[in-house]
């Protein structure tokens, strides 16, 4: 997977966004403006995705394009490496949509709702 069908795809989820918050290389995707995904258009190119505890450590015990999140909370998030990696497409695309279900399910009911 390359960066546009990377971005094709995260924002073909409803009601993302992005914005470059840190500098002008770190996109970062949100929803409701809280983050749930981090990537930069370089190589290797790699992406930060929010992640369920017990199951980052499961994937990062699976996959060694799976590691700790790059200057993110260790236990909460996981840096996928998309370039030359052993995490196919498929996965990738669960792990986005499980870090954007995360982050929308904390979401306070009322703005979900909105959302919808």
């Amino acid at each position: 997977m390359n960066f546009q069908e990377l971005d094709r795809y995260i924002l073909s989820k409803s009601n993302v966004t992005y914005d470059y918050p840190f500098d002008e290389k770190v996109r970062v995707y949100r929803i409701a403006d809280k983050m749930f995904a981090l990537t930069m258009n370089e190589e290797p190119l790699e992406i930060n995705l929010k992640c369920n505890p017990i199951y980052a450590l499961e994937l990062r015990s699976l996959y060694q394009g799976i590691r700790a999140g790059y200057h993110m909370n260790k236990k909460h998030w996981n840096t996928v490496t998309l370039s030359d990696s052993d995490v196919d497409d498929e996965t990738i695309k669960e792990l986005i949509d499980h870090s954007f279900e995360l982050v929308f399910t904390k979401l306070p009911k009322k703005v979900q709702r909105s959302l919808q």
